[in-house]
């Protein structure tokens, strides 16, 4: 469980229902009427941008500008899909009917909430150790993650000289809160499928289940 994973670290969690709610998804919210994890996700999202941003500032003498895209490329949402897979995040997710728990953005979104109850719970200094104890190991290795899937998508597509384009298979939900299903279509086959609250972010989901089976 992920309060073993937690514990195993030093970390102990009072606030059980406050854990609870950083693993729940508002689609799973909305259909239990509790509360979803977005507040949480806000402040961990600032947490993990100063932790690894104070990173790279004191571990090494890149540019302003420079920081930034490799700091973006470890926080971005494959990188937090990869952490939540690592330390076995994911399978204690709850979503709504229809809603995969394994779709990246809401996996990192659920990383970013941990790290957030952590913070709250333990101040800074403890959830900035937690952070960086599962980023740095990527950083010394040098892993690159991908922060945009389309781009990167449209760069392998290009290459082959292939046609590529989206299409929304599903459009569901209130008009406050819509859920989009797209398809990515690479020459006509189609390759990937992803959901999100907006049309770009089931693109990018879209783009990154692709990836996977292409490269």
């Amino acid at each position: 469980m992920i309060m073993n994973f937690l514990e195993s670290r030093g970390i102990t969690i009072k606030n059980k229902a406050l854990l609870a709610t950083a693993l729940t998804h508002s689609s799973y919210a909305n259909e239990a009427k509790v509360d979803n994890y977005e507040r949480l996700e806000f402040l961990g999202d600032a947490v993990l941008e100063l932790a690894t941003s104070e990173y790279f500032y004191n571990q090494t003498h890149l540019k302003e500008g420079e920081m930034s895209k490799v700091r973006a490329s470890y926080v971005c949402e494959n990188a937090l899909y990869e952490y939540s897979k690592e330390i076995g995040l994911i399978e204690h997710i709850k979503v709504g009917n229809g809603v995969n728990a394994d779709t990246p953005s809401i996996v990192a979104d659920c990383f970013e909430s941990v790290l957030a109850v952590i913070f709250l719970e333990h101040g800074y200094s403890v959830a900035k150790k937690f952070a960086l104890k599962i980023i740095v190991p990527y950083i010394e290795k040098k892993v690159i993650f991908i922060h945009d899937n389309k781009s990167y998508l449209q760069e392998m597509v290009q290459m082959e000289k292939k046609t590529l384009e989206y299409i929304v298979k599903q459009e569901s939900g209130p008009a406050h809160d819509k859920t989009f299903v797209v398809d990515c279509i690479v020459d006509g086959i189609r390759f990937g499928t992803g959901s999100g609250k907006s049309k770009k972010e089931a693109e990018q989901n879209a783009a990154y289940d692709a990836i996977k089976k292409i490269a």
